[in-house]
């Protein structure tokens, strides 16, 4: 192991739940730069030009949509339930 690999900073997925990375997210959209976060995210090349920004901040706002609408998606999948039992008994 090479001296460069022992002193890297460690890789880890962003993950939106963990408090940690979203400061480290807010830090980068502050400075615009990831020179003071202490890891280095994991971007998978199949999302292309957006990088890790636009992962962070896809995966961000799932977690806020989640954190603040969670009830009113239980309501739509029980209507959406309710929708498709019309639907079946209309065919009968």
């Amino acid at each position: 192991m090479s001296r460069l690999e022992y002193y890297q900073r460690p890789l880890v997925a962003f993950d939106a739940e963990n408090l940690e990375h979203r400061k480290y997210y807010f830090e980068f959209l502050t400075r615009a730069a990831w020179g003071r976060c202490p890891v280095r995210f994991i971007c998978p090349d199949e999302h292309g030009p957006e990088g890790l920004p636009g992962i962070a901040s896809r995966q961000l706002l799932r977690y806020y949509m989640m954190k603040e609408f969670n009830r009113v998606g239980k309501k739509q999948q029980n209507l959406a339930k309710l929708a498709q039992k019309v639907i079946d008994s209309d065919e009968l």
